[in-house]
């Protein structure tokens, strides 16, 4: 059907149908389950084409969208691509402005702990070496200038290598580099020192002790619950400093995890687990376990108060992590398979019941 394309011919589409407009011919709008777009048909090489424009109000008018169709169908008569040109120019645009789309698009999707490494290894490590450069000129030397240069911190070097490959893989699909032109493909990744630390049985209990000096100073009833978790269950600190009381059945003793990074999983509660939940004070309006200082919220910075009770108790060089390792190591001296613990990690009883991690909570 051809027709003077207006504003009301626009609004009066039916689902699935096409107006082409009668002055200038290969213009058209067209109604689909998206929504109304602007589209150009024009032969190239030989061969026909259907180009968008783009959504109707998004910004493009009747009107707008006719003069962008002209200015098109002139570029296809002097044997331009349109589709080609365009490509070309989001290519040379910085590393900077396409991060941004990226974000978007990929980002986005992945878990918002995820989202924050990324977001945050970018800014700070990626950007200011390589963010303004345009997309399609980031060679493979460059990418291994910036890998060498955070050497000194291998596992976040070869994390930001994994970053910039999956963001150089987006583009290829999006047609902003030629395939298969990933400058990260076949670096080599430095070694990484996969640090294990274990406390003993006399470190646990000079921490027990700084967990009770840290509630007696700083009443901070809900980041030493949470340390004394972390130990008594193996769970990661993302699974603590998240968890919901609607998550817990204390009847079955058990945590019943929706979304671990693992997917959803269940931890079995010991009975020193279970006392420090039960005895641990509910606030009216807040669902989180572990409440942090905004209401309704959860804790979301550990390592502060961490950092006060691990110097008390003499473990500087301690890491929240390190209670995980703990836990397991625990675990294992009870007689535990490996294997069995390193695939259900927060299955197995631990021999975690020392007087000194089990105390009740005081303000």
């Amino acid at each position: 059907m051809k027709k003077r394309i207006t504003r009301r011919v626009v609004e009066a589409l039916r689902p699935g149908e096409t107006v082409w407009d009668d002055r200038v011919i290969g213009f058209g709008v067209r109604r689909q389950k998206r929504g109304v777009s602007y589209i150009v048909k024009a032969r190239l090489k030989g061969r026909q084409k259907l180009l968008t424009i783009g959504r109707h109000a998004s910004p493009w008018t009747p009107d707008t969208a006719r003069r962008e169709a002209q200015q098109l169908l002139a570029q296809v008569a002097r044997g331009i691509d349109p589709v080609e040109r365009k490509r070309q120019q989001r290519a040379k645009r910085s590393l900077d402005k396409l991060w941004e789309v990226f974000v978007q698009e990929h980002v986005s999707k992945l878990k918002p702990r995820t989202q924050r490494d990324y977001s945050d290894r970018y800014r700070r490590l990626i950007s200011p070496t390589l963010g303004r450069q345009p997309l399609a000129d980031i060679t493979r030397e460059d990418v291994i200038a910036l890998h060498r240069k955070l050497q000194h911190i291998p596992r976040t070097a070869n994390f930001c290598l994994a970053i910039l490959s999956k963001l150089m893989n987006w583009a290829e699909t999006k047609g902003l580099r030629p395939q298969n032109s990933n400058p990260v493909r076949g670096i080599r990744k430095y070694p990484e020192n996969h640090r294990e630390r274990f406390l003993t049985a006399e470190e646990l209990q000079r921490l027990g002790h700084a967990l009770d000096a840290e509630l007696r100073e700083h009443g901070d009833i809900y980041a030493v619950a949470a340390i004394r978790l972390l130990i008594l269950t193996g769970a990661r600190l993302g699974e603590i400093t998240t968890l919901r009381w609607e998550y817990i059945d204390l009847e079955r003793g058990l945590l019943l995890l929706p979304d671990s990074k693992t997917g959803k999983k269940a931890i079995v509660l010991n009975a020193a687990a279970r006392k420090v939940l039960e005895e641990l004070p509910r606030l009216n309006g807040n669902p989180h376990v572990i409440c942090g200082h905004k209401e309704g919220q959860p804790l979301v910075n550990l390592h502060k108060p961490w950092g006060r009770i691990r110097k008390r108790a003499g473990l500087e060089d301690v890491r929240i992590h390190d209670l995980r390792h703990t836990f397991a190591s625990l675990a294992a001296r009870k007689g535990g398979s490996l294997p069995r613990i390193g695939a259900l990690l927060g299955h197995t009883q631990p021999d975690a019941d020392h007087p000194a991690l089990c105390a009740p909570h005081r303000r």
